[in-house]
């Protein structure tokens, strides 16, 4: 099960419907195309418009899956008690100093530009349930990092 705000199901909704209203009849095109050309056993353009089938094919089975399994989360129902999925996190790293501000969210919303972390991430596992004021310790790729949660909102 994959939980996630309305907006990220919304958009996943949105992709699928693109993918399978303009990129699959596209693609559909392109074989048509390239079949035309002739001979298919040396028909690269052919070739690479099946594998391009194959992968969006793919795609499509793999949205319908997370789409399938979602749960959406409940907005109002959020408190900022303790950490958890669609919170927006204010962390400072008690080493360095930095501050940095993560909104917690399921896999298919990630996206670090925005400053969204998978709640399956090593960070988004160690501060879920904690309060403000908490310390964590938190094992990253660089290796351990000391966490203080100094605010927590939505």
């Amino acid at each position: 099960m994959a939980y996630m705000s309305e907006e990220g199901y919304k958009k996943l909704v949105e992709e699928l419907r693109v993918l399978e209203t303009v990129d699959r009849p596209e693609i559909s095109r392109q074989i048509a195309e390239a079949r035309d050309k002739g001979d298919l056993s040396e028909n690269a353009e052919y070739d690479a418009a099946k594998e391009a089938q194959g992968m969006l094919e793919m795609k499509i089975n793999q949205l319908k899956v997370t789409i399938g399994n979602a749960k959406i989360i409940d907005e109002s129902k959020l408190t900022t008690d303790s950490v958890q999925i669609l919170n927006k996190v204010e962390l400072k790293n008690l080493k360095s100093g930095a501050k940095m501000t993560y909104t917690i969210v399921s896999e298919s919303e990630a996206n670090l530009k925005e400053g969204k972390i998978s709640v399956s991430t090593p960070i988004a596992q160690g501060i879920l349930s904690k309060k403000v004021g908490d310390v964590v310790e938190i094992t990253v790729p660089q290796g351990k990092v000391n966490l203080e949660i100094v605010n927590i909102s939505l």
